[in-house]
């Protein structure tokens, strides 16, 4: 079975009813914030390698994380920064995974124009001159692949880390049954 390899993580977290940004901004060195050029303060951790969204709606986004532990390591980060500076921030802010973007090598090349035909036009889309790769939509697990003809793909749209792998897995396992992977 393919490896697959976490590249980003997109989750969204609510740390209170409302937080205020040009306090925050002014009190952590780290963050950013030009309310005139986007509506969000980013904040962006070195360990682990995040930015992290914070809205006034006291909503906010991470992305960067390549596994769950990030996240919720990210999450816990900001959410002490934000009481150490007076900021009543819920107890246990729940994280919702919104996105996974993940990589894998099916180990060969692909002539993506058959691998469109076999797939069934419906479930792909594949216009080599606007973009060199094939958007493959998977309905279970419900993901987009794109696939490349160096046999390379991304996978998106997925929730759970292990979706991931069982997209792949299918992907891989049907372009073998049908010989489109060309070792």
């Amino acid at each position: 079975m393919p490896e697959v390899e976490v590249e980003n993580i997109v989750a969204s977290t609510s740390f209170a009813e409302k937080l205020d940004l040009d306090v925050i901004a002014q009190s952590l060195e780290e963050a950013e914030y030009e309310p005139e050029q986007f509506p969000g303060l980013v904040y962006r951790l070195s360990n682990p390698k995040t930015a992290t969204l914070l809205f006034r709606s006291g909503k906010a986004n991470c992305t960067g994380a390549k596994n769950i532990e990030d996240v919720e390591t990210t999450i816990k980060i900001i959410a002490e920064k934000l009481r150490k500076l007076g900021v009543e921030v819920y107890e246990k802010p729940e994280v919702v995974i919104q996105n996974i973007v993940a990589i894998s090598d099916l180990g060969g090349e692909l002539n993506l124009n058959e691998v469109a035909i076999a797939l069934g036009l419906e479930n792909v889309e594949y216009e080599p001159e606007q973009f060199p790769g094939l958007v493959y939509r998977i309905k279970e697990p419900r993901v987009a692949m794109l696939l490349f003809g160096s046999g390379k793909i991304v996978c998106t749209g997925a929730r759970r880390i292990e979706d991931v792998s069982i997209a792949v897995d299918k992907l891989s396992d049907e372009l073998n049954s049908l010989g489109l992977i060309h070792k």
